[in-house]
């Protein structure tokens, strides 16, 4: 139970004591600090009890290492998953606080981007709330990877100083600081056994400091662990250099460790930033690996049996280096055989593959690799050589198989690039990707040769989300309602939300339903307003798309249409048209060009639109600065529309298209990564589907045929809308949106024309959002489909998927913890 009377005097008490202040002198800041230490109090008590269990029982757990871990705030997700959530609203309403504006004092921790650190953050939550052992193992950034401003139209970098304030749930564990060796050489040394040992010298060093943070499960007392390091310099400041004069020199070491952790992916464009990433890489999981063996060790006695109490879990290929650090530790400080340290290894590392983009599969230059991380580089040298050897051996007399080809497309090393995708295919036990399509696509086509080799290894875990953080937590209308409905054990096991389809046709639900909606616009056009200064209709259709800012992903499509109703409107002022707010939300990789610009284009398109009164408000298009964990659960909760227009074949899963779903809008979107599993769920006629296929992108992608300027030719809408990014439509400077013309017509700044298809899927698209609005006008058709996707959100809960690891690939042991009272 949730003594409310001691967390009012824990609160009164941390104010007195952090801040020499009563309550009515504190900030709202200084409140937060003083709640959370006081939430904290629970959740260390529960912390300690989890890992005395685990002392105790010895189960086998998963390190889940990852460059990401998108967690959002702490403070409103441990107060739920206690429950406490209402009894501290209460106190804090007591006291005269908002606990809205008391959570809104928290940053969010920044410390992932994308999909693939929110996925890895859902997935701790539902690890701890099923009672599996656990660590997130990752990186401590000081300023994530940026916080995103918009100035005149343009994405502008800052720094995200998330830790100004101090980060009141994490204990930093000084009694666990590693050290990583970059640099220098490897001497051989031959002991009196005749045995070789390698010994790296003359490296720069630097210590790797653990801060834990807490991962509470639901209701079961379990608290798992978030390990993030941050680096130290392993002297310090150099106070002789300094003395003598050489002030670079005494800062050098400093600098070094900083460097390591101040950004999360710099900009890869050039050799230093390959160089950062890298070491980046090797830093955090080089602590993490020493520390899990050291872990194991200090309870057992037989480093043979590691992989019976321990296994890796390797998100996506950053982590990739943990095969040959766990090779290197066996090898080097263990003195084990290859064969023996190979055999461990190869039972211990699993891979998540996350993308089929043949960019994102890490490569990093051989003269770069060998040189920071030298003996690293000899095991992989090595790992290469007997896998390229076992290729030889496997096709050497099979009929029609050229076998160089076969090295050449399989080989870690290859073209003076090591691979990393395909050293962690070798030496997992188990590789998976991360919806049933993606996974198909990879053993068919990226991947196929390794599937040939290894069918046994691949598997798929389609993805899921957290209902915890993004029902319960964030839209606390619509969970008050469902369990009002059908209970509240959705909360655990989320397929028992499947028990609202019998209200899907009942004129009441609906009714309140879409009341439940209408509060959550209003909220979000409060947000715009306040943030925006953009005043937008909550009787509109809110067409919602927030996600990374990549080609693929087809922002550039989306604005491009609304460019093409604003045409519409305009050469047709009083044509039958449904008021609409286009709501975009990314962040651009700092390099990506192409990506930036299409930022500028909506927002250059929103400041014509916007402004123009001729139209009457009947499209708006808004751009959510800085979208984050924190903002997207307020958009989820608002949106009507979900846009999932992904090139067919190129998303791997997505998790936002299951956000969406789970909050009620209703998926436009692309038969691609889990959109294909969302419309199995709910059925095509709740959904809205258009443009090409995986295999027809792939059939052109592979065999050619596919023209744009056919397009841009036969289409006068189309060449409308694509030649108005160059004649001063929407930018006085006619060249600035060249690069995004050039992108959709010729070759100049793409290696091919339309590279993700956009003209082609243009006009199945349009009339898709004809569809949409359509449907929108038929209320209760529309509150019976949006009620139809909440329903059948079931499968895509992040419990689903950590069960099906746990089952078929890590086989971990469950821990149940006796509760007290």
């Amino acid at each position: 139970m949730f003594d409310k009377e001691l967390f009012k005097r824990s609160i009164l008490y941390n104010v007195m004591n952090m801040y020499r202040k009563n309550l009515e002198e504190a900030t709202p800041q200084q409140i937060f600090q003083a709640a959370s230490y006081s939430i904290k109090d629970r959740v260390i008590g529960n912390w300690m009890n989890t890992q005395k269990a685990y002392e105790k029982e010895d189960p086998k757990m998963v390190y889940y290492m990852s460059m990401e871990f998108l967690m959002g705030r702490a403070l409103g997700n441990n107060m739920i998953n206690l429950e406490a959530y209402q009894g501290a609203k209460e106190v804090l309403e007591e006291l005269g606080l908002d606990i809205n504006v008391i959570e809104d004092q928290e940053p969010d921790a920044a410390l992932g981007n994308g999909g693939l650190g929110r996925l890895a953050a859902c997935f701790l939550d539902s690890l701890a709330t099923l009672g599996y052992p656990a660590y997130g193992c990752g990186i401590r950034y000081r300023y994530g990877m940026f916080k995103q401003e918009i100035r005149d139209g343009f994405q502008v970098e800052v720094p995200d100083n998330w830790l100004a304030e101090g980060n009141p749930f994490e204990l930093r564990r000084l009694e666990y600081a590693k050290v990583v060796k970059f640099g220098g050489h490897v001497s051989v040394r031959c002991d009196e056994n005749g045995r070789n040992h390698f010994v790296q010298e003359g490296y720069q060093a630097v210590r790797a400091i653990p801060y834990d943070l807490p991962i509470v499960g639901y209701g079961n007392g379990i608290v798992n662990t978030l390990r993030i390091w941050d680096a130290e310099s392993m002297g310090g400041f150099q106070l002789d250099s300094f003395d003598k004069g050489d002030y670079s020199k005494a800062v050098e070491q400093e600098n070094l460790a900083r460097n390591l952790v101040d950004v999360l992916y710099p900009n890869d464009n050039h050799y230093a930033g390959k160089e950062l990433r890298l070491k980046q890489q090797y830093f955090f999981i080089s602590a993490s690996v020493q520390e899990a063996v050291e872990k194991y060790m200090r309870k057992h006695d037989d480093i043979h049996r590691f992989p019976e109490k321990v296994t890796f879990q390797l998100n996506d290929t950053h982590p990739t280096v943990a095969i040959p650090e766990l090779m290197r530790i066996l090898l080097d400080e263990y003195n084990l055989g290859w064969d023996e340290a190979w055999d461990i290894t190869t039972r211990t590392c699993a891979y998540t593959n996350h993308t089929i983009m043949a960019e994102a599969l890490e490569k990093w230059p051989i003269d770069l690799f060998s040189r920071l991380l030298p003996r690293i580089y000899q095991i992989v040298e090595e790992i290469n050589r007997r896998f390229v050897q076992q290729v030889e051996e496997k096709y050497a007399h099979v009929y029609n198989v050229n076998v160089q080809e076969k090295i050449r497309k399989m080989a870690i090393l290859y073209d003076g690039q090591v691979k990393m995708a395909h050293m962690a295919i070798v030496a997992g036990y188990s590789v998976n990707g991360v919806a049933r399509l993606h996974t198909e696509i990879l053993k068919s086509e990226e991947l196929r040769d390794f599937y040939e080799m290894f069918p046994e290894r691949f598997n798929n875990k389609t993805n899921g989300i957290t209902q915890r953080r993004f029902l319960l937590h964030g839209n606390p209308l619509l969970a008050q309602w469902v369990t009002e409905k059908v209970g509240d054990s959705w909360i655990t096991d989320l397929p028992q939300i499947s028990g609202l389809k019998k209200l899907a046709d009942d004129a009441e639900a609906q009714k309140e339903f879409m009341e439940i909606k209408y509060q959550n616009k209003l909220r979000l056009a409060k947000y715009i307003k306040e943030h925006n200064d953009i005043e937008v209709d909550p009787n509109s259709i809110f067409d919602v798309q927030v996600k990374r800012l990549h080609e693929y992903k087809r922002q550039l499509m989306n604005i491009l249409h609304v460019m093409h109703l604003y045409n519409e409107l305009k050469a047709h002022p009083d044509m039958e048209f449904f008021p609409r707010t286009f709501i975009f939300g990314a962040k651009a990789a700092a390099g990506y060009r192409n990506a930036k610009l299409t930022i500028k284009l909506i927002n250059a398109v929103a400041d014509v639109v916007n402004n123009d009164a001729s139209i009457k408000g009947k499209i708006k298009v808004v751009f959510i600065e800085n979208y984050n964990v924190s903002n997207a659960e307020i958009i989820f909760a608002a949106a009507d529309v979900s846009e999932q227009i992904s090139t067919a074949s190129k998303e791997a899963s997505g998790t936002g298209n299951m956000k969406f779903m789970l909050n009620g809008a209703i998926t436009l979107g692309t038969l691609d990564g889990a959109n294909v599993e969302i419309v199995e769920e709910v059925g095509r006629e709740n959904a809205f589907i258009f443009g090409l296929s995986s295999n027809e992108v792939i059939h052109f992608e592979n065999n050619g045929g596919y023209d744009p300027m056919q397009i841009f030719n036969t289409d006068a809408d189309i060449r409308k809308v694509v030649n108005q990014l160059i004649d001063g439509t929407y930018s006085a400077d006619k060249e600035l949106f060249r690069p995004l013309y050039n992108s959709l017509l010729n070759t100049l700044s793409t290696n091919r024309a339309d590279t993700y298809f956009i003209l082609k899927d243009f006009k199945s698209y349009a009339e898709a959002q004809k569809k949409v609005e359509a449907a929108y006008r038929d209320r209760s058709g529309w509150a019976k489909s949006a009620i139809l996707n909440v329903a059948c959100s079931g499968k895509f809960t992040s419990d689903r998927t950590i069960q099906q690891y746990v089952d078929e690939i890590w086989h971990l042991d469950k821990v149940t913890l006796q509760q007290n009272g």
